[in-house]
């Protein structure tokens, strides 16, 4: 029959040991012996340990304090049963040192997924074990992480493996060794987007869009912003690129600024996560909750432009929503700096009249939308010194015949416009004339001033026969300035027709004097003149031709007592131009006396 010879336990007493039996069999060949070991209390008390049927047995924390005792039910291989034997019990069992047996984590390594950890441990009971988390990067620096029993993985770890070092405390705080265990690279999850929302919306100020991304590196995503008349619910919303219908692509960028066309409509924003490497998650549509509100009416770049002479324009850039029926006025700034508000001008165009001058203008642009909201009062720059059109001269026209002896006279011809008859009739001060002489007869090419003459009105000289005349007039206003100067010039000077003025016979009255005639020439360069000696009966208009007397000097005769002495001056010029002849008359000649007489010319 099946029996042991012996049996007793190998080991050491002390917790986490593995306790084995060693014993002498006999009985033929030994099939599946039986053992069962137990736990013995110090008062006797006798328990089985479950699930304890080996021939060996790994001390547990449930052992320390107590006895061990193994038995054994010796079994032949054809199945036969032999006595069962006790061992001798070994102990009290002793707390081992504290000891990490395994370390293993538990989760995927994966962006997102939480990490744990399970650590089986061994050394009394059991206390508060260290446990830390650590990020490993691929150069092997080591980042230390705050985190308890468990690590929420995230994209700071992906990538990069995660450790834990797991060391046991027993309750009475001896610490056991570390025992650490490293993950496999963390991946990254899936691009998706977790959150997108967009704020109010206002002209002119840039959208920024509220959203969140996870998974890995976040790449370039597509966005395309839309326009819409009406708000779109949620299923209208995944659809929205295939509506036609009041829908507007605005932009492709993740921002987008508002602008008037978008006034009042409400924005809607497509994006389409995507992860660094390309790959694409499912895209999220928002929209915003209420019509994009436009911006508050202000104006800038407000000027003033003229248009014409009298008139001036202002301008400005509105912008703040549809523009309104915004305001406009005028504004007269005086020397002194002051400005004045002018009444009754209250549109974008602006008639200069009378009061304006020598003050600057001013143009005032009060922006208003088209919900009646007023924005702020803008002011232009002012302008220059407001003052009438310059006076011109339209043409300058001449009087007389350029002729010796002549008077010729310069006439300003005037502009017909309105604004330059204004100017002659209420601001001329006074008109400046000069006459100029050319240098050469017949050359019109070079003038030179005539000192004297300064009136409107010139009579022509012996000395400027063949030379040309000019004229230079310039109006000067009550403001101190001048028109350009008007020019009129005349052909060459002729010579006059020949003439003889104030002729007169000097001489005593008496029949032994000699009588000279006496006359101012004019007429061009005087030629071969003729003069004729005559005697006049009183009171018969009879003349007798003194024969022979021809000369500017007659000697009286007895023959010419009481008669009158009559001398004919017929004047010819160089070119044989004869002129009307004059006469020239004395008192009847007496003999004896000494009497000087003076007649006075007369035509014949």
């Amino acid at each position: 029959s099946p029996r042991l010879l012996s049996l007793h336990i190998v080991g050491t007493a002390i917790e986490g040991t593995k306790l084995s039996v060693e014993k002498k069999y006999w009985g033929g060949d030994e099939g599946d012996s039986v053992f069962r070991w137990f736990r013995i209390s110090s008062d006797g008390i006798q328990i089985e340990v479950n699930g304890a049927i080996n021939s060996s047995y790994m001390l547990s924390v449930d052992d320390i304090g107590l006895f061990i005792s193994v038995s054994c039910e010796p079994v032949r291989i054809d199945w036969a049963r032999g006595p069962i034997v006790l061992s001798e019990q070994i102990g009290p069992i002793v707390a081992g040192p504290p000891t990490c047996q395994s370390l293993e984590f538990l989760g995927s390594f994966i962006e997102g997924e939480r990490l744990s950890f399970v650590a089986s441990y061994s050394g009394g009971e059991k206390g508060d074990c260290l446990y830390e988390w650590f990020r490993v990067k691929d150069s092997g620096v080591r980042e230390k992480l705050n985190a308890g029993g468990f690590l929420d993985l995230t994209l700071e770890d992906v990538g990069g493996a995660v450790e834990v070092v797991y060391t046991p405390v027993r309750k009475d705080g001896l610490k056991g060794t570390s025992r650490s265990v490293i993950s496999s690279p963390v991946a990254p999850a899936g691009p998706m987007g977790v959150g997108l929302q967009i704020p109010d919306c206002c002209e002119d100020k840039e959208v920024v869009p509220q959203k969140t991304y996870f998974g890995g590196q976040e790449g370039v995503g597509q966005y395309i912003w839309y326009r819409t008349k009406i708000k779109l619910h949620e299923s209208a919303l995944m659809d929205i690129s295939n509506s036609a219908e009041d829908v507007f692509i605005c932009s492709n960028t993740l921002t987008y600024t508002p602008s008037l066309e978008d006034v009042g409509s409400y924005l809607a924003l497509y994006w389409l996560p995507t992860r660094s490497d390309g790959n694409c998650g499912k895209p999220l549509v928002s929209i915003c909750d209420a019509p994009v509100t436009p911006a508050l009416p202000v104006v800038s770049n407000v000027r003033v432009k003229q248009v014409s002479s009298s008139a001036y324009s202002g301008e400005g850039q509105y912008f703040g929503g549809h523009e309104g029926s915004s305001l406009f006025s005028w504004y007269r700034e005086t020397d002194e700096g002051t400005i004045i508000l002018i009444n009754g001008a209250s549109a974008k165009t602006y008639i200069v009249t009378d009061t304006d001058y020598n003050c600057r203008l001013l143009f005032g642009y009060t922006p208003v939308r088209a919900d009646s909201l007023v924005g702020e009062l803008r002011l232009s720059e002012h302008t220059d010194v407001i003052l009438p059109e310059i006076p011109r001269i339209e043409m300058l026209a001449l009087t007389g015949k350029a002729v010796e002896g002549a008077v010729i006279t310069a006439v300003e011809v005037l502009p017909n416009s309105e604004s330059q008859q204004h100017v002659w009739g209420k601001y001329k001060k006074d008109v400046r004339y000069q006459w100029f002489c050319s240098f050469e007869t017949g050359n019109n090419e070079s003038f030179e001033p005539l000192p004297s003459q300064r009136s409107c009105s010139y009579k022509i000289r012996f000395e400027d026969i063949g030379h040309c005349l000019r004229c230079e007039c310039i109006m000067t206003d009550v403001f101190g300035r001048s028109s350009e100067p008007a020019y009129v010039e005349t052909a060459s000077v002729l010579p006059g027709l020949p003439r003889i003025d104030k002729l007169e016979i000097e001489g005593r009255g008496f029949h032994t004097n000699l009588y000279a005639v006496r006359g101012n020439y004019s007429g061009g360069k005087e030629g071969k003149s003729r003069i004729q000696w005559l005697r006049s009966m009183v009171g018969s208009p009879d003349l007798i031709s003194i024969g022979g007397e021809t000369g500017r000097m007659y000697e009286a005769n007895v023959d010419d007592v009481g008669y009158r002495l009559v001398a004919i001056y017929t004047p010819v010029r160089e070119d044989g131009v004869e002129g009307q002849p004059v006469s020239a008359s004395t008192d009847p000649i007496t003999v004896g006396k000494k009497l000087s007489t003076l007649c006075a010319c007369f035509p014949l």
